[in-house]
């Protein structure tokens, strides 16, 4: 039987709850049946992360170990070079050949796509999920509110392997990573925003501390 497939790619420096109930929403809401989270080793758009790879990979094993819905993909962190989207598209597509994916995406992320290396592209391996908070207003350039709302979803499309953009409401919860290492490097208690036994994790290794 084909399975749907989430991917939920990130620096997840470290993994917290702002990930995880979102991505649980866009799974129960598109009916998919997994979601892999791959942690990215290089990613073009952003500074370095502070824990390792190893590390963030370790996190992200401890905080979805009870959480069937959730695999842990580290291809990324095995590939040589920058961490791009497209090339991680498209092994998973040649993995998984029949299979629906569903690339998932927060506002932020969306809005700058048109910078991503073959952005256009995308669409050809995947659906893209837009990930948005209630309070979240789509900010889109007019090229991209056009290329929107040629693909977005419409009834039917349900049954399409690529070429979708579904726009999914997810729970609102304002945690940032930043804050989380913040209050690690400031000795202030992270508890409720991140699963306990990434906190135990982070503590036992001494991350994030100033």
């Amino acid at each position: 039987m084909t399975e749907s497939i989430g991917i939920f790619g990130g620096t997840f420096d470290p993994i917290h709850y702002g990930h995880l109930r979102p991505a649980l929403d866009v799974a129960d809401q598109l009916g998919l049946d997994r979601i892999h989270l791959i942690p990215s080793a290089r990613p073009p758009h952003r500074s370095e992360p502070q824990a390792t790879p190893e590390q963030r990979l370790t996190m992200l094993q401890l905080a979805v170990k009870n959480s069937p819905k959730f695999v842990v993909d580290d291809r990324e962190l095995q590939r040589e070079g920058n961490s791009y989207t497209i090339d991680t598209l498209q092994s998973l597509r040649e993995e998984y050949p029949d299979s629906p994916l569903y690339l998932m995406l927060g506002t932020d992320a969306f809005s700058y796509i048109q910078t991503w290396h073959r952005w256009d592209e995308l669409l050809d391996l995947a659906h893209i999920v837009v990930m948005r908070r209630p309070d979240e207003t789509l900010e889109m350039s007019e090229s991209l509110e056009k290329w929107y709302q040629q693909h977005l979803a419409v009834s039917g499309n349900v049954y399409r392997q690529t070429g979708i953009i579904w726009p999914v409401n997810v729970t609102q919860l304002a945690i940032s990573a930043t804050d989380i290492r913040h209050k690690f490097s400031q000795q202030m208690n992270p508890q409720f925003l991140l699963p306990d036994a990434v906190i135990q994790l982070v503590g036992m290794l001494g991350l994030y501390k100033k």
